[in-house]
């Protein structure tokens, strides 16, 4: 991602071209940046995407997205420009999991309010759409360890097949540190949910967020403003997990991507 950024940044510096440029595989999943001319405005299949002042966009693609993808680009003169996009298809790990509890695989019911609660607090932490680019400051590992799960990796747990995995898992000690990835906003900072227990939830600027799950301890404080590497909690096994790790998620809108592109290899 840092090589992503830098490549952005030297797109921007340079002087406005005709084409737009798309940086990052056009895959599932993925997070793309783009650059464009300055003032042009740019959708993906029909979708409206900010676009910096400088040209700067992103766009996302979801774990199951469909094999193409209209991007339109209107310039600040009227010149539109639109291309066909080929997202390749991705194959996904099924993962097995056994020995939970059985009320965390199928819920009891007098716990169905507190999990609807749970979900429109996060919907709601999802819902900023802020216009600066707190993303452009790169991206970093929120904690490092073993790589426990992945990305659009479909769960099987206590036999029972559940919605695919969303985020990458991070296995380390309960109490290792949590650490913002990139520069943001706290919108959500809580320690009780259901499924995920200590979550936190960064805005990272035009729709782009990330989500910090099964924490044991909760720093970060809404509303404030974090920067990379700045520590927003601790690890745990809080919520629905078998054993002390971080499950980090990222959202474009109301699309999951993978987080791991954008880390990098972690060192």
């Amino acid at each position: 991602m840092r090589f992503l950024v830098a490549l952005i940044l030297l797109m921007v510096a340079a002087p406005a071209v005709a084409e737009t440029k798309l940086v990052g595989p056009l895959s599932q999943g993925n997070l793309i940046m783009g650059q464009t001319a300055p003032g042009s405005t740019v959708t993906l299949d029909g979708r409206r995407v900010r676009v910096t002042s400088g040209g700067t966009f992103i766009i996302g693609f979801a774990r199951d997205a469909e094999p193409k993808a209209t991007l339109v680009v209107t310039s600040s003169k009227g010149a539109r420009e639109t291309r066909t996009l080929a997202i390749a298809k991705r194959t996904y790990k099924i993962q097995r999991i056994d020995g939970l509890p059985p009320k965390m695989v199928t819920p009891p019911p007098e716990t169905l309010a507190r999990i609807k609660r749970d979900r429109a607090e996060i919907k709601a932490a999802r819902a900023h759409d802020t216009p600066e680019p707190m993303f452009l400051t790169g991206w970093a590992w929120p904690a490092k360890g073993p790589i426990s799960g992945v990305y659009g990796s479909q769960r099987i747990l206590n036999g029972k097949p559940r919605w695919p995995h969303f985020g990458v898992d991070v296995a380390a000690p309960e109490g290792t540190p949590v650490t913002a990835p990139a520069d943001g906003i706290v919108r959500l900072a809580v320690t009780d949910h259901y499924y995920t227990g200590g979550t936190v939830i960064l805005d990272h600027g035009h729709g782009l967020n990330s989500a910090f799950l099964h924490m044991a301890t909760v720093t970060a404080v809404v509303g404030r403003r974090i920067k990379r590497g700045q520590k927003i909690g601790t690890i745990g096994a809080t919520g629905r997990a078998t054993g002390p790790h971080l499950d980090w998620r990222i959202n474009w809108y109301d699309r999951r991507v993978d987080p791991q592109p954008l880390a990098g290899p972690m060192r």
